[in-house]
Order: structure tokens, then C-alpha cells, then sequence
């Protein structure tokens, strides 16, 4: 049974047992996999509005000017080139639905992570690894991916799957008697998760993996030291999960591995974009390293997201 018979299936049995739930079928942008949603995406948004808001106002904020300067610079230029693709493959709803916000945490966690919607928040332990711009790019482009792919309502989803299947959670059954689809979603998020701390699944990080190349290809930072950032992280965590960044990861040498075969994607991106310089190795700093975007060529022919999207999906 593929997604599409599984996905009527459920809807079918949902709508006899809860005719108020919402059921939905998409597509996941870049990697093209079909995805099942029971959580309306502007439900979501508006309680990650909220616990962004509640969250920034009790957490120390950066006291560097320039240090939050150059961070929210390249957060922008990822979430701008994510923007892009999206619109110019007709994924506008999508698009609007990003409302992109960037706090810079005075926290020495090695952490960053976007919230739905595009609430991202930056720790500044995060930085003396990133070392420079461009790692801090595939950093950032992996973390926005999760809000572009949703897979936060997809891991809400799975939950309420699970309570719906094996009857499980009798505490949110009896709670969502009578209920909208959109009290039943924050009865979810109340029973099993924050936004901030949400642990995503190993095929979802690999996908933000696969799009936050992508995106952070599209925004002119060379895709190709995402290879040396992970390693830095593996060496950190000891070779094994223990940063934030890492739980619920693929292990490092799959992870490492998966990146380098999805590099020549990435780079084509990079490419098609006008860019043609690839970065040497990092210098280690206490902050990112001020470090431009690859400088483009000016002659370079243009290739639009789209075009080139197709080109890739069709080998």
C-alpha cells in the first residue's frame, strides 16, 4: 500500500471515528518525498510564534554587536535563497507562511534551531566551531529546512497517529472528545513537545541535511565545508551524539558520508548561482570568521532554481 492508499485510508477511518480532523497529503520540496499531515500548518505556526516569543524573552541575549551582526547576516541570506527556491517553484503559500526572525542567545550550548515559521535562534557556543560563515550557512540552511519540510507536524502528526492507533494516551483521547483539529494539535504539543527541543526523526535530519545544502549553496556559500564543520562536530562530541545538534543524527561517518554524495548536487547549485571560488580551510576563531559569500562570476550563465531542480530530479 503507497502513501496515497495508506493516507486515504486513514482519513477515511478518522473522519468515521473524528469528523472534525484535518488530513493532509504533500510534497516535501527538494527531496520530492510524500508527506501526511493531521495538523493544520497554520495551527503550528501560531504556537511556535508563541513559544518563540515566550522562550527569547527569558533567554540572555548576545552582547555583541557585531557578533549578532554577522550572524543574522547570514541567516538572512539562507532564509532569503530558501524564499527563492520555494517561490520560484510555485510554493508561494509555503513561502509566505515564513515569517523569518533571528535572536542570537548568550548560551554556550552548541546549538542553533528554526522553529515553524522561521523563528531561528543561534547559540553562541555554536560559532568557535562553525569557524566561519559558510559552515555556519550549512548550519542554518539544515535547521530552516526542518521548518520548510514541516517536519515538526510531522512528527505531531505521528503522534496523533499513534494515539489514534493503538488507543494509546488515554489522557489525549479524552481530552480531544468533541474537540477542532487545532485544540487536538495543541493538546499534542502540550502532551509531547516544544518547538525548541523537538527530536526530529534520522530520515528527516538527513533530509534537512539534503536541503540545507541546498539552500545555503543558493545563498553563495560553498556547500563543500559542511564536510570538515560535521567532522569538527564528531570530534567534539567524542565521535559520538552528545551536542544537540547531533541527537536523534545519523552517526557521523553515515552522516559524513551521505553529505559527500549529495555534494555534487549542491555544488551545481552553487554553480548555477555564479559562483566559482570554493573555500580553503577554515581559520579557527572564537566567532565566525568574516568571511564573504564566494565571490560570483559576473559572466557565469544564469540558471534559475527551478530549471536546474527539474535537471536533478530527472536523473
Amino acid at each position: 500500500m503507497n502513501l496515497h492508499q495508506r493516507a486515504f485510508s486513514l482519513r477515511l477511518l478518522l473522519s468515521l471515528a473524528f469528523p472534525l480532523l484535518w488530513v493532509a497529503c504533500g510534497t516535501v520540496p527538494i527531496s520530492g518525498r510524500k508527506s501526511l499531515n493531521l495538523v493544520p500548518e497554520s495551527q503550528i505556526i501560531a504556537q511556535s510564534a508563541a513559544q518563540y516569543t515566550e522562550y527569547v524573552r527569558q533567554m540572555p541575549h548576545s552582547d555583541d554587536p557585531k557578533q549578532v551582526e554577522r550572524v543574522r547576516e547570514v541567516c538572512q541570506r539562507v532564509a532569503d535563497a530558501a524564499t527563492s527556491y520555494l517561490r520560484k517553484n510555485n510554493l508561494n503559500d509555503l513561502a509566505q507562511q515564513m515569517k523569518w526572525e533571528f535572536t542570537v542567545i548568550a548560551d554556550r550550548r552548541v546549538n542553533a534551531f528554526c522553529m515553524p515559521g522561521g523563528k531561528i535562534v543561534v547559540y553562541e557556543g555554536l560559532l568557535p566551531v562553525a569557524q566561519n560563515e559558510a559552515s555556519l550557512a550549512i548550519v542554518l540552511g539544515h535547521e530552516i529546512a526542518h521548518a520548510v519540510a514541516k517536519h515538526s507536524a510531522e512528527q505531531m502528526s505521528k503522534k496523533i497517529r499513534q494515539a489514534y492507533g493503538t488507543q494509546i494516551g488515554g489522557s489525549i483521547l479524552g481530552a480531544i472528545g468533541g474537540q477542532t483539529m487545532g485544540g487536538l494539535a495543541q493538546v499534542a504539543a502540550g502532551q509531547y513537545f516544544t518547538f525548541k527541543n523537538l527530536k526530529y526523526s534520522r530520515d528527516n535530519e538527513s533530509e534537512a541535511d539534503h536541503m540545507g545544502l541546498i539552500f545555503a549553496a543558493m545563498a553563495g556559500y560553498d556547500p563543500s565545508v559542511a564536510v570538515s564543520f560535521w567532522q569538527r562536530m564528531a570530534q567534539k562530541s567524542g565521535g559520538g551524539n552528545g551536542s544537540d545538534l547531533f541527537s536523534d543524527h545519523p552517526s557521523d561517518a553515515k552522516r559524513i558520508a551521505a553529505i559527500q554524495k549529495l555534494l555534487p548536487e549542491a555544488m551545481a547549485y552553487y554553480k548555477a548561482a555564479g559562483n566559482t571560488r570554493t573555500n580553503t580551510q577554515a581559520t579557527p576563531s572564537s566567532k565566525p570568521a568574516n568571511t564573504q559569500p564566494a565571490t560570483q562570476n559576473k559572466s557565469a550563465k544564469s540558471v534559475s532554481a527551478s530549471s536546474l531542480y527539474r535537471k536533478t530530479k530527472s536523473k
